[in-house]
């Protein structure tokens, strides 16, 4: 018996090594920090949205997504080109450490600090670097109906919906960013979490319509151009809204 333990507890330890490491390989793309792996392009998560945020820091704007499609590979060739690296659309590890050096190291950058921006394609956004990752989520809902047509009750019934009213497009977003679980109308929206403007994300709303504030750029329904769920650049008095924020945003 004194010879078969030992064996048996190598055995276990191996087989409890294995599913750590199968474990750890499972949900290292999610949870991964920045310059922790390569990122090309089919990346998907966190690392990746601080790769996008800091591209467009550094001056070579991409959507804030969390997914590594064509538009980030662009940004990212534009920057090898611009600090004289091999260009290949692709980010090694010694490459995302030069990332951070340069952010860390340039802290006066195209994007203002704290800001949203327009993207070149002049309907989806870009959050700002250094954002909380709920802000960042809040901006990649955005988008991701931004360019859906107006509709009275849209979003209501359930978030993912065809067209959208005000209050549905605020709700969505919310939700979005994990700061509402069930749709409200602009009504429910003036007693939604905190009271006054948030320093990130701020509802206003009143009996009759409902916005956004995210990192000063305004998400609205109505504005200038089409109408429906869009980025709106021009501002609008907040007189007679009232403002709401969730706690540390």
């Amino acid at each position: 018996m004194n010879r078969i333990a030992p064996v048996r507890r190598r055995g276990l330890h191996a087989l409890a090594l294995a599913l750590a490491t199968s474990l750890a390989a499972s949900v290292t793309p999610a949870l991964a920090a920045f310059g922790d792996r390569p990122l090309r392009k089919g990346s998907r998560g966190h690392d990746v949205r601080v790769l996008q945020s800091w591209l467009t820091h550094l001056g070579h704007p991409t959507a804030v997504d969390g997914m590594f499609g064509r538009g980030t590979r662009s940004s990212v060739r534009r920057y090898e080109r611009a600090e004289e690296l091999k260009v290949d659309g692709r980010v090694s590890r010694p490459q995302a450490r030069g990332m951070r050096h340069r952010v860390e190291s340039a802290p006066a950058v195209a994007t203002p600090s704290g800001r949203a921006t327009l993207s070149s394609d002049g309907r989806t956004a870009v959050a700002p670097a250094g954002a909380p990752e709920q802000v960042v989520d809040a901006v990649a809902a955005a988008n991701r109906i931004t360019g859906k047509p107006y509709r009275y009750g849209g979003g209501h019934g359930r978030f993912r919906d065809s067209g959208y009213d005000c209050s549905g497009a605020v709700s969505y977003v919310l939700h979005g960013a994990g700061l509402l679980r069930t749709p409200r109308d602009s009504r429910g929206l003036m007693s939604w979490r905190r009271r006054g403007p948030g320093r990130w994300i701020t509802v206003y709303s009143n009996r009759g319509h409902a916005y956004l504030m995210i990192a000063g750029l305004r998400f609205d329904t109505s504005g200038r151009g089409e109408r429906g769920p869009r980025w709106r650049p021009e501002t609008r008095s907040a007189r007679r809204y009232v403002a709401r924020h969730a706690g540390g945003l």
